[in-house]
């Protein structure tokens, strides 16, 4: 099966990190990740900037280099970032805006209306949520309004699952990612949301998997596999990510 990785991290001590609720990442440079998914059949995919790496875009803008054009940037950005700025980025590979409600280092969700609207008619970028779940209700509207966001991580709770598929049935898009990192119910989840809206479903390894209580492993694809038939797997695996970055 063909993939896009539509979340990891590279985590370059090269460049400035910061620690982030006691914790600092391990190092998890280009050739790690390339080393650690050599047997997948990844055709592209999605550098995630995390809590720790805050708005320095430096890292990202080396790994892309490395990586290849088949592969994209989830930034973090200040409000104050002029459009100048996004487009030096975009046109380097960056295409997604990140807001890091769960561990923070990102700008603060009171501007997810103003600046994902803002990204999205200049370059065209969704903007991504790291959120539980069971906090959407407080922003729903504003999400439904939004023409393009996604989620991380299925979530993360069995008690946000309900009002996540009804984001679903409005368009917004959900990583099929962390399945280590959740509290939920991680096939049922990935069949209710397929069922709401088969393009919605994006698969990620989340490598290299920090702070999760269990790490990325290749069951983790195998689990889509076997819950899905081939022409679906594939969408989760590779189509609706690969159309939604459009790389």
């Amino acid at each position: 099966m063909r993939i896009f990785d539509a979340h990891f991290h590279i985590i370059d001590f090269d460049f400035p990190i910061i620690e982030n609720q006691g914790y600092i990442p391990p190092s998890y440079v280009v050739e790690d990740y390339q080393k650690e998914t050599a047997n997948f059949n990844i055709k592209g995919g999605a550098i995630v900037s995390g809590s720790f790496q805050g708005f320095d875009q430096n890292y990202l803008l080396k790994a892309l280099k490395k990586l290849g054009p088949a592969f994209c940037g989830v930034t973090q950005l200040p409000y104050t970032v002029t459009d100048d700025e996004i487009l030096h980025l975009h046109n380097n590979g960056a295409r997604a805006l990140r807001f890091n409600i769960q561990r923070g280092g990102s700008e603060d969700l009171s501007k997810l209306d103003s600046f994902a609207r803002r990204v999205y008619d200049l370059v065209g970028w969704h903007s991504e949520l790291y959120i539980d779940a069971k906090h959407l209700p407080e922003i729903t509207s504003t999400i439904e309004a939004l023409p393009a966001i996604s989620i991380d991580h299925l979530g993360l709770s069995e008690e946000g699952l309900p009002h996540l598929l009804k984001l679903v049935e409005k368009g917004v898009h959900v990583k099929a990612t962390g399945f280590g990192r959740v509290e939920l119910d991680v096939k049922n989840a990935l069949q209710s949301i397929y069922n709401v809206n088969p393009d919605a479903l994006m698969f990620g390894t989340d490598l290299p998997s920090t702070r999760a209580k269990r790490p990325f492993e290749y069951a983790d694809i195998e689990t889509i596999q076997q819950l899905f038939d081939e022409q679906a797997a594939d969408k989760i695996l590779y189509k609706n990510a690969q159309q939604w970055y459009r790389v």
